[in-house]
């Protein structure tokens, strides 16, 4: 940790702050440059799925509470394009600074800073595990723009970050004028890190410009290459700067390929009707409530909905009441998480459903190898890719939304290892029901999501719901 700062300290010296100078607008969800796939379908599956566990450990895990107030909004209709990243993620394109530079960002529905990779010595270690070449990222440069402001300490859109308390770091010399910066933050994202200044810039959309965003500047990361779009729910998020009431989208499925394919994330602002558009879906959308947060950071960031039940086929699954409803300090329940890639379930939820599709699937082999070789807990021999037939998956909600999982958005073909595998991922270890979970007991992932158009009611706090075709 200490030569994280260090570096970062240094770094800093060389930003160059320069001194400040209802329409409807289409922004890109945006890959970066081609990546190289892992020779083996397998081990990168494997390495999405640990990937996928790690960020549910850093979900789950309490940190110091947040707090504070919102800012600027925006007019009229956005649309962006949301593009699907091979190592699991998505990512849209936001433009800062005066003139605007556009940079490639992970779209996370369970994070709220929006901060980029930041000046020419933007650092990231140990980032190989995303086959993303680090000559390759493109930066964020302060001293290329006008508008750049760093945050003060005294300024309240610090305790965004710090707390209310943040005023007491900056000293006791330090009076109503004082000069000090907001302090460096450092964020934690599972494995990966990113350590930074906190800044005032200006958000160019087409058509509308947004001064005076909070966005933060990354110098140094630790496997966390590209930046993230925070849109979750505290105060630093893009929705509650912008004061957006409504957000949808509706994900392209992933090949882990960085296809050129993409699908619009749309951002409404209040009284504004989503504009139609071809993401979405003709029929009735479904809702379910979107659940009180409690006031522990950082689950007071999350989208929690409810999970009523699950059914396997024409079965209903037994699940313990416990972890599916969230109590007061959001343990328990279920999230729904752009950033994670695939669905995490506690032992609890994981293994009735694994024992019901067993049950259910008699007339394939169990491939013990391939679970062994992968990590996935469920995987079956298939001679005939082409022709599968396995239960029926089915997600219902509080409200009667529900998720009729495609086949493809729960169970993968690994080639190396000629077998279907549940892409749903659990810890290792018993279930032991007599406890209750520690953070979310679910975490909906963006793999479960592909091909359902979803959107996020804020005004009148609910979750949209329906399968619908991406494209």
């Amino acid at each position: 940790m200490t030569t994280i700062l260090f570096c970062l300290m240094l770094s800093i010296s060389f930003l160059i702050i320069s001194p400040s100078s209802s329409t409807i607008m289409t922004l890109t969800l945006s890959p970066l440059p081609k990546s190289k796939s892992s020779s083996n379908s397998w081990e990168f599956a494997s390495n999405v799925l640990k990937s996928s566990i790690n960020r549910a450990h850093h979900l789950k895990s309490k940190t110091p509470n947040k707090k504070s107030n919102s800012s600027t909004g925006i007019h009229g209709t956005t649309h962006t394009s949301l593009y699907a990243r091979s190592y699991g993620g998505y990512t849209v394109s936001l433009a800062f600074g005066t003139p605007p530079q556009k940079i490639p960002l992970v779209f996370d529905t369970g994070s709220s800073l929006n901060w980029v990779p930041c000046t020419s010595r933007y650092t990231c270690s140990n980032c190989t595990f995303s086959n993303i070449d680090p000559s390759n990222i493109i930066t964020f440069m302060p001293k290329l723009s006008s508008s750049t402001r760093i945050i003060g300490c005294k300024n309240p859109k610090c305790g965004w970050l710090f707390g209310p308390d943040v005023e007491s770091q900056c000293g006791s010399e330090c009076g109503s004028n004082c000069k000090r910066a907001c302090p460096t933050y450092i964020l934690q994202y599972g494995l990966g890190s990113t350590a930074g200044l906190a800044l005032s810039e200006t958000l160019d959309f087409p058509g509308t410009v947004v001064k005076d965003f909070f966005v933060g500047c990354s110098i140094l990361s630790i496997r966390q290459p590209e930046g993230i779009a925070g849109f979750g729910r505290a105060p630093a998020s893009l929705p509650n700067q912008l004061k957006l009431r409504k957000f949808s989208y509706c994900l392209v499925p992933h090949k882990f390929d960085d296809g050129p394919r993409s699908s619009k994330l749309i951002l409404a602002r209040a009284g504004e009707q989503i504009s139609t558009t071809r993401e979405e879906p003709k029929s009735e959308v479904e809702y379910t409530p979107l659940g009180k947060n409690p006031t522990t950071s950082p689950y007071n960031e999350y989208y929690y909905i409810t999970l009523t039940k699950i059914t396997v086929g024409k079965k209903l699954i037994n699940l313990p009441y416990k972890f599916l409803t969230p109590d007061v300090n959001g343990d328990g329940g279920t999230i729904i998480d752009s950033g994670t890639s695939l669905t995490f379930m506690e032992r609890s939820l994981f293994d009735p459903l694994v024992k019901e599709l067993e049950a259910q699937t008699t007339h394939y082999k169990r491939a013990n190898d391939a679970e062994a070789q992968s990590g996935f807990g469920l995987c079956y021999n298939v001679h005939d890719v082409r022709n599968v037939s396995f239960p029926k998956l089915v997600f219902h909600f509080k409200g009667k939304a529900k998720m009729l999982m495609p086949l493809a958005n729960y169970l993968s073909f690994m080639s190396d290892l000629g077998a279907w595998c549940l892409t749903i991922v659990s810890d290792s270890g018993p279930a032991v029901p007599s406890s209750g979970p520690i953070g979310p007991a679910m975490i909906l992932g963006n793999y479960q999501q592909q091909n359902f158009y979803i959107e996020y009611d804020l005004e009148n706090q609910r979750l949209g719901l329906k399968k619908h075709k991406c494209v």
